[in-house]
């Protein structure tokens, strides 16, 4: 699935935009999706429906930002 909406951040950049602790930041703040744009995101910066979409790398990384971790340092 490619992003729903032009502003929204293309799906193959989601990996990126995960480790960048800015983007997701200002995805939260803003209380927007980063793939699709629409309110109610979690601390990952994703709604429900991006989320229930994504693969299984890119759910690892958006688990450590809603458990309080953040993006891994190393990456």
């Amino acid at each position: 699935m490619d992003r729903v909406n032009s502003e929204g951040v293309s799906r193959d950049r989601l990996r990126y935009a995960l480790l960048d602790r800015l983007t997701v930041q200002r995805a939260r703040s803003r209380d927007s999706c980063l793939l699709c744009r629409s309110r109610g995101v979690n601390g990952a910066g994703l709604c429900g429906v991006c989320w229930a979409l994504l693969e299984d790398d890119e759910l690892t990384l958006a688990t450590k930002w809603v458990s309080g971790q953040g993006p891994d340092p190393k990456s």
